[in-house]
């Protein structure tokens, strides 16, 4: 789920307030602490009010509206300053309490008082308005505003670090996670000074946000335990409750479910003595669905029912919908597919359209498995389908944005590396224009340049092994079609022969091979050639089962794993792409008359079958007679053919 959700819609005025506080999913940004926090005012009287408001935000919003009561009826020099700071430490307990919507109405009464850019309290209400902005609008809005505030602070102060934190938070609701990982790892690492601590614990517990979104558990754990340890030590309940409820969704995520559970369980009994409804349903709702993934579906009943009830007295229809969808897969697992899918009817009546894309997939998914185990294959297929198609959406957009967050970090880090560079050629400058009347400072460089080396090194060979694992995933994917390549789609394959070994389970592999492509080739050129094989990879993804794999297995060649598949299910499988293939189209002129069409061979897995060779040379056996019997179509190996050459065969073919 999306830390930040643009979900959290507020109309202007008094009932932006009310309506604010009922959206439970706003309840999770609190993981993400203001930046406004770390601005330090003058007024001893206000640093007071903020340390209470993280204690107990409804005991300082008492005390700050009895001295805005108080204030307003008064004529002291001075005091429109004095309530500019009121405002101020009213919009932080406002978000704290996640009622955004008084929060941002307080900062703008605010700005009206504190109009002087120099000025703490102005800064800390530009921050109070970027934290509290989560509708477009608001968060271009606010963007525009922190980045002028930004330019006009030096960049590694104070100031200029809490600007950066918010900024980064923008970006991250703006779904730009490439730009946000930028921002807060400078924040980060500028604020590592004792005199920086919670500049730096703010950007620590943003940065964990930003790494769980991004897939990198390992980071995002750590930052969040500088999150927790800070919340712990200064008794601020709810931050802490928030904090233990974000460690157990990095946890849920890694696989670690018992661990999870064990922090969703401390996030509730911190959210209920603090009369937090929503920190309660939260909690109960993924203490459920950690209950469903370890099987233990009884367990997850009341969990789930509990938070249930509650996302319904708020009206937070997603929320509500999203327990449903728990529930119906509870209901599954206790073998009640009738329940399930009059469930999912009702959370997908809009087709998925009021929820956000990576959560609708899974839920056709569950909705074909009842179908299925109530015997409504067609809705069940149907339902398969539109599961394929979101998640193959869903996955290419994280691929993009994960692709982008990599590139930030890399420039980020890159720029790092040559700052530091530029400040050693500078220093050795300088040590030879001075030689004779520095050297003992020069030694004293040496040895700092010793350490500041040995710090690089460490820092490459982590940077390295995060580099190494993208660099495997590229290595087992084909360079033009972005399927698997030979290597990974062979270490597939034998992963699947050893499985149906065990179990009993079918299992189908069949061989492909483009008709006529080295007339495609010559008549059309190789571009033309590389958008057929590019194309056919594309109907394929589009195509084929979640389970199936089809790999690139040499030239115009691929492979298809069929898992679970029987016979006539992988004949279909190939009949299907056999059909779509006929729909790529070549170039008017060149291409006229040279049709687009595919042969096919597949074999089906018997006790005879001693290796993955065995397989391979029956489905290329099949695929030899369908070439024989005039291409453009699929022919299953005799369970009787026998091993040959693959390379006398593809001879016979061409």
């Amino acid at each position: 789920m999306h830390t930040f959700r643009s979900s959290r819609r507020q109309s202007r005025g008094k009932t932006r307030a009310l309506v604010a506080s009922a959206f439970a999913l706003a309840w999770v940004s609190a993981a993400a602490p203001s930046p406004a926090s770390c601005i330090d005012g003058p007024n001893p009287e206000m640093r007071n009010l903020q340390r209470l408001i993280q204690r107990d935000a409804n005991q300082a919003l008492a005390q700050i509206d009895l001295k805005l009561d108080a204030a307003r009826g008064g004529t002291v020099p001075g005091l429109g300053s004095t309530l500019a700071a009121l405002y101020e430490a009213r919009a932080q307990a406002y978000e704290i309490l996640e009622r955004s919507g008084e929060a941002l109405d307080s900062a703008a009464s605010g700005l009206k008082l504190a109009t002087n850019p120099r000025d703490p309290v102005h800064l800390a209400l530009l921050l109070d308005q970027a934290a509290n902005s989560y509708e477009q609008s608001d968060i271009e809005e606010a963007e525009t505003a922190i980045e002028a505030a930004q330019a006009a602070q030096a960049p590694d102060s104070r100031p200029g670090i809490c600007f950066l934190i918010a900024r980064g938070l923008l970006e991250h609701r703006l779904d730009r996670d490439d730009l946000a990982i930028g921002s807060l790892s400078r924040a980060y690492r500028a604020s590592n000074a004792a005199a920086m601590a919670e500049p730096h614990i703010l950007s620590a517990s943003a940065l964990s946000v930003v790494m769980r979104s991004m897939g990198d558990y390992e980071q995002a754990l750590a930052l969040n335990q500088e999150k927790v340890d800070w919340d712990a030590a200064r008794g601020a309940n709810l931050s802490l409750s928030v904090s233990r409820f974000m460690r157990g969704r990095i946890l849920q995520l890694m696989g670690n479910y018992s661990a999870a559970i064990e922090q969703f369980v401390q996030s509730r009994r911190l959210s209920g003595t603090l009369h937090d409804r929503q920190g309660v349903a939260f909690s109960d709702l993924r203490t459920c669905e950690a209950h469903i993934d370890l099987g233990e579906f009884s367990a997850a009943q009341a969990e789930c029912g509990s938070a249930a009830r509650i996302f319904a007295a708020s009206t937070d229809l997603e929320s509500v919908k999203e327990t449903q969808a728990l529930q119906a897969r509870i209901e599954l697992g206790l073998g009640r597919p009738a329940r399930a899918r009059a469930l999912l009817d009702k959370v997908l009546d809009r087709n998925g359209a009021d929820l956000p894309p990576r959560d609708v997939a899974p839920m056709f998914d569950a909705r074909a498995r009842a179908n299925a185990e109530l015997q409504s294959y067609e809705e069940a297929y149907r339902d398969l389908r539109e599961y394929t198609n979101r998640y193959v959406a869903a996955t290419e957009a994280d691929r993009r944005r994960q692709a982008g967050t990599l590139r930030a970090r890399f420039e980020t880090d890159r720029e790092i590396d040559r700052n530091a560079s530029l400040k050693r050629e500078l220093a050795s400058s300088l040590d030879r224009a001075e030689r004779q009347e520095r050297q003992l400072r020069q030694n004293e460089i040496v040895a700092g340049t010793g350490g500041l080396v040995i710090a690089l090194l460490a820092y490459f060979l982590v940077m390295s092994v995060r580099y190494r694992r993208r660099m495997v995933k590229l290595a087992n994917m084909d360079g033009l079609t972005g399927l698997p390549n030979r290597r990974r789609v062979s270490q597939f394959a034998e992963a699947a022969l050893q499985f149906a070994r065990a179990t009993g389970e079918p299992l189908a592999i069949a061989i492909m091979d483009m008709d006529h492509f080295k007339e495609i080739n010559d008549c059309c050129g190789h571009a033309t050639g590389d958008h057929v094989l590019k194309e056919f990879a594309r109907i394929g993804a589009e195509a084929l089962r979640p389970c199936d794999m089809l790999g690139r297995w040499g030239g115009e060649e691929f492979l298809l794993i069929m898992p679970g598949a029987s016979l006539s299910v992988a004949k279909a499988n190939l009949e299907r792409l056999r059909t779509l293939m006929c729909g790529i189209r070549l170039p008017p002129v060149s291409g006229a008359g040279l049709p687009v069409t595919l042969s096919a061979g597949v074999a089906q897995y018997c006790a005879n079958v001693r290796s993955l060779d065995d397989m391979i040379a029956r489905a290329d056996r099949a695929l030899y007679a369908a070439k024989s019997a005039g291409r453009d179509c699929v022919r299953v190996a005799d369970m009787s053919q026998i091993t040959g050459s693959h390379a006398v065969r593809r001879a016979q073919r061409q």
